[in-house]
C-alpha cells in the first residue's frame, strides 16, 4: 500500500523525489475491492500522523477527496434504470456492509482527530473549520446510506454508520441532526443546502434509480428539517419528493407522498402556493386516489387533509377579488370521489381507511356537507349493514361521519329520519346477536355511537325518534339494546 505524502520517509540530500499522483488517484489505488485491507492500514495512519501533520500538511480538499473516495468504495452497486425490485441479501450487498463498516471506522479516526485538533493551540477552528465544512455533507450522506436498513447494509455497519453520525454531529459542535441540518438559529445556515447539492445530482429523473440508497437518505433527512427553515429550501426539496410519489412502486409512492406531507406542514402556505406549487401537489396526490392500496391511500388522504386548507384560502381570496360566488372547492372533489370508491369498495383494509378518515372530510367542509347527503346516506347506510372484523374500524368511522354529518347539515336530517333509525337499530341488534370475536369494549364503543347518533336525530327532528322508538322499546327483550333506546327516549 502507498503511504500518503505526510508519511513518505525523508529523502537523500540531492535525490529527486517520484512524482506523487493527485491525492484522490491514490486513495483510489487503495481502496480496491481486492484489497479492503488497505483501509485498516489507513485507519492506522490518520492515528499515527496526529492532527498537526494531518490537518497541517493536507489541504482541505485533499480530505475532501478521501471521504468521497471512501463513500464511492463502500457505495451500494450500481442497478439499471429498469430495475423493478431491490435484490435481497446477496453476496455483492454483504460486500458492500462489510466494506461500509471498515471505511466507516476510517472515517470515524478522522472525526476523531479533528475533535482533537480542535483543543490544541496550534490549529483550533481556523484549521479545523474549513476542514469540517468541506467533508460534513459527504460524511452524513455516507452515514445515512449505511444507518437506514437496506439490503446493503449489515448490523455491523448500521453500528458503525450510527457511531460515525453522532462523532459528526459532535464534531460539528451540535445537539442533534436536526440542529446540524438547519443550524442552531433561525438565521443560521446549516448544512442541509450542502447535502441536498450532494442528492440533488443523485436525485434527477435520470440518476435516482440507479443508487437505491439515495432516495431513503432524503426521506431520512428531510423530516430532521422543520418550520421555519424548511421554505428557504423549497425549491431543492419539491421536485425530488414529487418526482419519488410518481413512481409505478407502491413503495416508492409512499415514500414521495410522507415527504409531500412534511413539506405541506411545514411550509408557509404562501410559499406553497406560489407559482401554482399547491395545485402541483393536489394533482399529483388526487391522481393516487385511484390506487387499491390501502397505505398508500391513507398516506394520501391524510396529506390531502393538510394541504387542502391551503387550496381553499388561495380560492376564497380570489372569489373576493373578483366577487365571485362560492363555488365547490377542492375538498368538495376529493369528497366526491371518496364517496364514489366508498360505494363499490368491498376490500375490507381499504373500506377501514375510507370510514377513518371520511370524518375529518366532513368537518372540512362543515355545512357545506349538505352538497354530498344524498351520497353519504348510501355509504352510511351500506357500511353499517357489514361486520369488517374484531374491531370495527370501519364501523365505527361510519358512526363517527354520521355524527359529524348530523351536528353540521342537521336541518337536512329530518326528511333522512326512516332510513338511518332503520339502519341504526338493525346495527345495533346486529351488534348484540353477533357472537363472533369482536372484544366487549368494541362492542360497547358501536353500541354507544348509535346512541348517540340517535340522540341527535331526535334532537333535530324535535322528537320524532322518541316517539317511533315507542313500539320496538315495548318489544325488545335484549337488555342492552333496550337499555341504549332509554337512554335516547330519557334524554331531554
Amino acid at each position: 500500500m502507498e503511504l500518503p505524502g505526510f508519511m513518505q520517509p525523508p529523502q537523500l540530500p540531492g535525490e529527486r523525489p517520484p512524482p506523487a499522483p493527485p491525492p484522490a488517484e491514490r486513495v483510489q489505488r487503495q481502496l480496491t475491492p481486492e484489497g479492503p485491507g488497505a483501509l485498516g492500514e489507513l485507519g492506522a495512519l490518520l492515528e499515527a500522523a496526529g492532527g498537526r501533520r494531518l490537518f497541517g500538511d493536507v489541504s482541505p480538499a485533499a480530505l475532501g477527496e478521501l471521504v468521497a473516495s471512501l463513500s464511492r468504495f463502500a457505495a451500494p452497486p450500481e442497478q439499471q434504470q429498469e430495475a423493478a425490485e431491490l435484490p435481497g441479501k446477496d453476496g455483492a450487498y454483504e460486500a458492500v456492509a462489510e466494506r461500509a463498516a471498515e471505511a466507516g471506522a476510517v472515517l470515524l479516526r478522522l472525526l476523531a482527530e479533528l475533535e482533537a485538533a480542535r483543543t490544541e493551540e496550534t490549529l483550533g477552528d481556523p484549521v479545523v473549520g474549513p476542514i469540517l465544512r468541506r467533508v460534513a455533507a459527504p460524511v452524513y450522506v455516507f452515514a445515512v446510506t449505511h444507518v437506514v436498513d437496506g439490503p446493503w447494509t449489515s448490523a455491523r455497519s448500521r453500528s458503525v454508520a450510527g457511531d460515525l453520525l453522532e462523532s459528526l454531529v459532535r464534531a460539528a459542535d451540535c445537539g442533534s441532526v436536526a440542529e446540524f441540518l438547519r443550524g442552531k438559529k433561525e438565521d443560521e445556515e446549516g448544512r442541509f443546502a450542502a447535502v441536498m447539492g450532494l442528492l440533488k445530482q443523485e436525485l434527477t429523473k435520470d440518476t435516482w434509480k440507479r443508487n437505491p440508497a439515495m432516495k431513503h437518505v432524503f426521506a431520512w433527512t428531510l423530516p430532521h428539517v422543520t418550520r421555519p427553515w424548511l421554505s428557504r429550501y423549497l425549491e431543492s426539496i419539491l421536485p425530488p419528493s414529487l418526482l419519488i410519489s410518481d413512481d409505478y412502486r407502491e413503495e416508492n409512492k409512499i415514500l414521495g407522498v410522507r415527504c409531500l406531507h412534511h413539506i405541506v406542514l411545514n411550509v408557509p402556505g404562501a410559499d406553497l402556493c406560489q407559482f401554482n406549487r399547491a395545485q402541483v401537489v393536489y394533482h399529483a396526490l388526487y391522481n393516487h386516489l385511484y390506487s387499491r392500496e390501502a397505505p398508500l391511500i391513507q398516506a394520501v388522504l391524510l396529506c390531502l387533509l393538510d394541504l387542502l386548507p391551503v387550496l381553499e384560502r388561495a380560492q376564497r381570496r380570489q372569489e373576493q377579488q373578483q366577487q365571485q360566488p362560492r363555488a365547490p372547492t377542492r375538498c368538495d372533489e376529493v369528497l366526491q370521489l371518496l364517496l364514489t370508491h366508498m360505494e363499490a369498495e368491498h376490500r375490507l383494509a381499504l373500506r377501514r381507511v375510507y370510514a377513518g378518515t371520511l370524518p375529518a372530510f366532513v368537518r372540512r367542509l362543515g355545512v357545506l356537507v349538505a352538497r354530498h347527503l344524498k351520497r353519504l346516506e348510501r355509504v352510511i347506510v351500506g357500511y353499517l349493514e357489514v361486520c369488517d372484523g374484531p374491531e370495527e374500524e370501519a364501523r365505527l368511522g361510519i358512526l363517527e361521519t354520521l355524527r359529524c354529518t348530523i351536528e353540521h347539515a342537521w336541518p337536512r336530517m329530518p326528511c333522512r329520519l326512516p332510513v338511518l333509525l332503520k339502519a341504526l337499530l338493525r346495527m345495533m341488534w346486529d351488534v348484540h346477536a353477533d357472537r363472533g370475536p369482536t372484544p366487549e369494549p368494541v362492542r360497547a364503543a358501536l353500541l354507544r355511537g348509535a346512541t348517540e347518533c340517535l340522540i341527535l336525530l331526535d334532537r333535530c327532528s324535535e322528537g320524532r325518534v322518541k316517539i317511533l322508538l315507542e313500539g320496538v322499546d315495548g318489544s325488545c327483550e335484549e337488555s342492552c339494546v333496550r337499555d341504549c333506546l332509554r337512554k335516547v327516549r330519557e334524554n331531554t
